[in-house]
């Protein structure tokens, strides 16, 4: 048993579907949209008869109107695709006071997402983020292939420096058929390089959901001494006075993190900013509302 994995909380989560919010193309029937037509339930257009057309979809009500022939065509629903990109760089293994590392965190999500996933018929699959990208897992409806998620994100471990960049430029261009792309990291990269990212994604007509994870400390950066900083990633080190630096430390934060959501939003992706000492249940919980909503 994976102690990031809590089947009473997937038991309540479990009413929520995860929805595509955008049109997915499948290799089996689901309850996502699709860009293609088909004969799912839903109606989506008439277009005139040529011949060759199935005549049992012809609207004879249409005719009666118009004395011309008319094909009715529907909404094909497809199952959807799930890529969950985990930084498993060496920042992700930071935290601050009782709060849980934030690869942990990003564990408990993706964990979670791929078995509700799974439950309801769609595919997961996993790639892990380190200096260079390992591919681990390929998505599956598979409930080995579920397994085989859980076991490689609980031997995760942080460390080196990012490559979360090339990453999602190498998984834009792997995958061949639209997808959802959740993205898992503290994102402590170039944010012109990251918008860059998603617009690749975005541009191969992805569905992209973002969890920006960070420590409480990283947000609120409160110290009552001199401190030295060790860059987790690279392992360089400063020493300075906290007091001295705050404002400037926030101020430089702010402009960040601006620029990191403006990234998302200019792509459409679904971003949610979060700090590891939350409720990850909750984090759920609306994100799944949120994009039923839309």
């Amino acid at each position: 048993m994976h102690d990031f994995i809590d089947h009473n909380v997937l038991a309540r989560l479990a009413a929520l579907p995860l929805e595509s919010r955008q049109a997915m193309i499948g290799s089996v029937a689901g309850k996502h949209r699709s860009p293609h037509r088909g004969s799912s339930v839903e109606f989506a257009e008439y277009r005139k008869y040529v011949p060759g057309d199935d005549t049992r979809r012809l609207d004879w009500k249409a005719f009666a109107r118009s004395d011309r022939f008319y094909i009715k065509e529907f909404e094909a629903d497809t199952n959807l695709r799930a890529y969950f990109v985990v930084d498993s760089s060496g920042s992700m293994n930071f935290a601050s006071g009782e709060s849980e590392t934030k690869i942990q965190y990003a564990r408990r999500l993706a964990a979670s997402l791929a078995y509700l996933l799974v439950k309801q018929g769609d595919a997961a699959g996993l790639s892990v983020c380190t200096e260079k990208l390992h591919l681990e897992i390929p998505p599956s409806r598979s409930a080995s292939n579920l397994q085989n998620i859980f076991e490689t994100l609980g031997k995760l471990e942080p460390k080196g420096e990012t490559g979360l960049i090339g990453a999602l430029h190498t998984v834009a261009e792997k995958i061949k058929q639209r997808a959802l792309v959740v993205i898992l990291s503290d994102l402590f990269c170039d944010p012109g390089e990251l918008a860059d990212a998603f617009q690749h994604l975005r541009y191969r007509k992805h569905d992209i959901a973002v969890f920006h994870l960070l420590d409480r400390q990283e947000i609120d950066f409160q110290f009552d001494r001199p401190h030295r900083f060790i860059d987790m990633e690279d392992n360089s080190s400063l020493v300075a006075e906290p007091n001295l630096i705050v404002d400037e430390y926030h101020q430089a934060l702010n402009d960040y993190l601006q620029a990191v959501e403006s990234a998302a939003h200019d792509v459409h992706a679904d971003y949610q900013r979060l700090i590891t000492d939350e409720d990850y249940e909750k984090v759920l919980s609306d994100f799944l509302m949120n994009r039923l909503r839309h």
